[in-house]
């Protein structure tokens, strides 16, 4: 079953996907691989993540698949709501009847369809989501993370905050699910007993709020000087906005999850964030030091011709693309059996593996005890244009 017309444009995926070339390539034997992205709703912003894995299977395809079988990629739109996930999802194992899920984005989407996913032992590749979670092999064994852990991420903004400002006062601000509480977590296996001292106010807003104004100004009001924001693009932007209008100036972390320049940096106004520090483990696209990479060069050809139109410095892209890279190369992996059992088995089998899109240094490894694949990030600060990185890159350790 492929998406059909209606559903495709509602998706944002109808340039991308070929019904034709998938047509005649179920002849011959198909993968299927399924996905659930927010083409709608407050997280929408990242669907450009899905445009892109719909684009890379594309290339996969063009290049013959892999041993001799297509890729047919079912994506669909789940609005980042939980109920509606579950329901895709549901469709996507019962009806379309795939091998596996792949890259299905959101901590709370993913969260409503884990348990589901290990007791019917359906892989659940790679999610689009840095929650710490995703690492717990021996209670989910059938659903493995990509990218670094939220928990590690804050972790480094605390010892960074420490080392620039002992007497520090930290406000925190983070999405009321379990991608924003990894956050706060982080931020206390640092500070431990010293958290009271150190945290002068903690809130949480919901993915249904209109703004988060309130939150922000309240903050402010905390007599903070040191300001940790962990949201999605939509409010992320809406942060940015909200510090500068305020004339706050706070030491300012944002999760590496929302700084995009093109789908959070220039909504909030580029120069509205001069200062703000994140993390980096990706290439950025928007960096013209990376024009001469091969790596860039590559996904600059892949998005004019699989991606026509998209914003290459959205970093959804690039990070559909990087994680896609990595869903191949399992496939290869796998030797001609797509079996659920040794795609799992492959997937958790990654040595030392390059990406070309990661940043210098930094390579997947997984392993049966290992679901982290990605655990290594670089201090990145915005400077109005891209963001310039800056000290080591830092080896994180997901407790």
């Amino acid at each position: 079953m492929v998406l059909g017309r209606r559903e495709m444009l509602a998706a944002g995926v109808s340039s991308l996907v070929a019904p034709a070339i998938i047509g005649r390539a179920r002849a011959a034997g198909v993968i299927k691989i399924g996905n659930t992205m927010p083409y709608s709703g407050p997280a929408s912003a990242y669907s450009s993540v899905g445009k892109a894995d719909v684009g890379y299977f594309k290339w996969v395809n063009d290049q013959g698949g892999v041993a001799g079988r297509q890729i047919d990629f079912l994506s669909y739109d789940d609005g980042y709501s939980p109920p509606k996930t579950v329901e895709q999802v549901r469709r996507l194992v019962e009806q379309d009847k795939v091998d596996f899920l792949f890259h299905t984005l959101g901590t709370p989407t993913n969260s409503a369809i884990e348990r589901y996913c290990n007791q019917r032992k359906v892989p659940q590749l790679f999610v689009a989501t840095g929650a710490d979670k995703w690492g717990n092999y021996k209670e989910f064994p059938w659903t493995i993370g990509w990218q670094p852990s939220y928990r590690t991420e804050a972790q480094i903004y605390t010892k960074y905050m420490l080392k620039e400002n002992p007497k520090a006062k930290l406000a925190l601000l983070y999405q009321n699910d379990d991608f924003g509480k990894d956050y706060p977590v982080g931020v206390r296996d640092v500070l431990g007993k010293d958290w009271d001292k150190v945290v002068a106010k903690a809130l949480t807003y919901e993915v249904t709020d209109a703004t988060v104004d309130s939150q922000i100004a309240d903050l402010q009001n905390s007599g903070a000087d040191t300001l940790l924001v962990a949201a999605t693009p939509k409010f992320a932007a809406q942060a940015i906005r909200k510090v500068h209008d305020l004339n706050w100036k706070p030491m300012f972390f944002m999760t590496n999850v929302a700084i995009s320049v093109g789908a959070v940096m220039r909504p909030a106004g580029p120069e509205n964030a001069i200062g703000m520090i994140s993390t980096l483990y990706l290439k950025d696209p928007a960096d013209p030091s990376w024009d001469n990479d091969e790596g860039m060069k590559g996904f600059k050809a892949f998005m004019a011709k699989y991606v026509p139109g998209g914003d290459i410095t959205d970093g959804g892209y690039i990070a559909g693309y990087a994680v896609s890279h990595t869903m191949w190369k399992v496939l290869q992996q796998c030797n001609g059996d797509f079996s659920r059992a040794n795609v799992m088995k492959q997937a958790t089998n990654l040595h030392n593996l390059d990406n070309p899109v990661l940043l210098p240094g930094i390579k997947i490894n997984t392993s049966p005890t290992n679901y982290h694949p990605v655990r290594a990030l670089q201090p990145a600060r915005w400077t109005g244009e891209k963001w310039e990185r800056f000290g080591e890159v830092i080896e994180g350790v997901a407790t």
